[in-house]
């Protein structure tokens, strides 16, 4: 079972470009609607969860998704099966960063422009599946009004935080009709134990520092992978500021998890070893969010099945859609679309790519050659 998991989750590895939008867009097609593994009521409750908690957004619901199929081992199998593909890929980038030439620079910003598609096109998707009701679509604009005009880290926390108010008043779904084992509603402590006394002790000095910076900003990020570059900028200040700018560049243009950026600031670090370097700072920056998701994963479930807990979930879904819609612009259009002719590019490639469906090896062939050509 382990291995049927990694195997799903190393082919999406491999292919899921965009960040964290639309690797949940992808996530929602394959194990949901294609294999079946889980409900969509199950789906979405892992998606709220995800964005209460700190970490990494996709590859907590991919973890989560791996627990749900087969425990702790499935769950780990995940993901190594969607991490590895963008480790391997940000290392080989980190050896050979000083050997970067123009067409190379080319292909990185067309793929920016293909993440713009793909985002483009998971809000859509999440848009149908999380906002079927007029309330919730309400949700999903204000949201989205909020973060655009106060686009900063205190705004997301504050919309998900009222919006789990209006919640608790206003009924947003119907009574769930679902039935949840009630042996494994309970947090799993002994796995927060060792999330909060990992996070303590980073504070008074491991013998790894480089882990404890990590893990320091895995353990605060809200918001996903964007969010976690001026973490680290503050967290890790042995690095220049191309070093962060080349790597959060390259952590858009790969597949994968944008927390593999960890991966290339890592190898950066090092001045030998620099795979150990790399693996360090990769585990340490995942390893605070999947403690959370494992500790609160059968809990979570469990209170989903309550009306007014269940009222919460719809409610926070709808407003992820918002955040994501926010997203969509800023960070991830202003840092890709510079011109009209990039606009005419996206524009073009999500019509093509929405009403043609060509495989995605495709789409990314053609935006790498327009990447270069641009």
């Amino acid at each position: 079972m382990a291995l049927s998991i990694f195997y799903q989750f190393f082919l999406l590895g491999c292919t899921s470009f965009g960040g964290p939008a639309a690797h949940l867009g992808f996530f929602k097609k394959h194990f949901v609607d294609n294999l079946g593994w889980l409900s969509n009521e199950r789906y979405a409750a892992m998606i709220s969860l995800s964005q209460i908690l700190p970490g990494p957004g996709s590859s907590q619901v991919g973890f989560a998704i791996g627990l749900e199929r087969a425990g702790i081992f499935g769950g780990i199998a995940a993901f190594l099966g969607f991490t590895l593909p963008s480790f391997l890929i940000m290392l080989l980038l980190a050896m050979s960063a000083s050997q970067l030439d123009s067409a190379l620079l080319g292909v990185i910003n067309g793929l920016k422009l293909f993440a713009v598609v793909i985002v483009a096109d998971a809000v859509l998707s999440m848009a149908k599946s999380f906002c079927k009701t007029i309330p919730l679509k309400l949700v999903a604009f204000v949201s989205t009004m909020v973060l655009l005009l106060l686009p900063s880290l205190q705004a997301q926390l504050l919309v998900l935080a009222v919006t789990a108010c209006v919640a608790c008043v206003y009924r947003f779904s119907v009574i769930p009709t679902h039935n949840v084992h009630t042996a494994n509603n309970k947090v799993n402590l002994p796995v927060l134990s060792l999330f909060s006394l990992l996070f303590l002790i980073t504070f008074f000095g491991l013998p790894n520092e480089l882990f404890a910076q990590f893990y320091q900003a895995g353990a605060l990020v809200f918001g996903g992978g964007h969010v976690v570059l001026p973490l680290l900028q503050n967290t890790v200040s042995e690095l220049s500021q191309d070093s962060f700018l080349t790597a959060y560049a390259a952590a858009q243009a790969v597949p994968g998890p944008m927390f593999s950026i960890a991966t290339y600031l890592g190898a950066t670090l090092a001045s030998e070893h620099i795979w150990l370097f790399a693996v360090i700072a990769t585990v340490a920056i995942f390893l605070p969010g999947l403690l959370l998701m494992w500790a609160f994963h059968n809990n979570w479930q469990s209170l989903s099945s309550l009306p007014r807990f269940a009222s919460v979930t719809c409610a926070l879904n709808a407003a992820v859609v918002g955040l994501l819609a926010a997203a969509l612009y800023n960070p991830i259009w202003q840092s890709a679309v510079y011109s009209i002719t990039h606009m005419l590019t996206v524009i073009g490639g999500f019509v093509l790519f929405k009403y043609f469906k060509p495989p995605i090896w495709m789409m990314l062939l053609l935006f790498c050659v327009v990447g270069m050509l641009l």
